[in-house]
């Protein structure tokens, strides 16, 4: 059965990667595994990639910091306790843990490289 981007001849496969600037490849592919709990499936000089969720994280080396960009959302199921832990790991606070609506709670830190990450607890949303 084809799907409706198939039908409708975009091509498009849909959202796979995320990838950040990582001038320091080592210390923020050391980061991303220590915050992830296990290492990356590819790990190169050029690039180094985790898989999460059945989404890639990739880091790249020669890619320029992109501030004021898209912010990736993670989704969490207690946004206090990954914000916390985030922090002792070195992460920089970015923008506070705010209620947006309907229970759903977003944050931004930033990666010790400087990328955004975004944090997002949506209760109504069952994983």
């Amino acid at each position: 059965m084809q799907t409706s981007d198939q039908r409708s001849g975009s091509n498009l496969l849909g959202l796979q990667t995320v990838i950040y600037a990582a001038p320091e490849l080592d210390t923020l592919k050391a980061w991303y595994a220590t915050m992830l709990g296990y290492g990356p499936y590819f790990d190169q000089p050029y690039y180094v990639g985790f898989q999460v969720g059945g989404y890639e994280l990739g880091l790249d080396p020669h890619a320029t910091l992109q501030l004021g960009s898209t912010i990736t959302y993670w989704g969490v199921t207690n946004i206090m306790t990954v914000y916390d832990r985030l922090l002792a790991l070195g992460a920089g606070a970015d923008t506070p843990i705010t209620e947006v609506g309907d229970g759903i709670k977003t944050a931004t830190l930033k990666d010790p490289a400087g990328n955004v990450l975004g944090l997002i607890e949506t209760p109504q949303v069952k994983r």
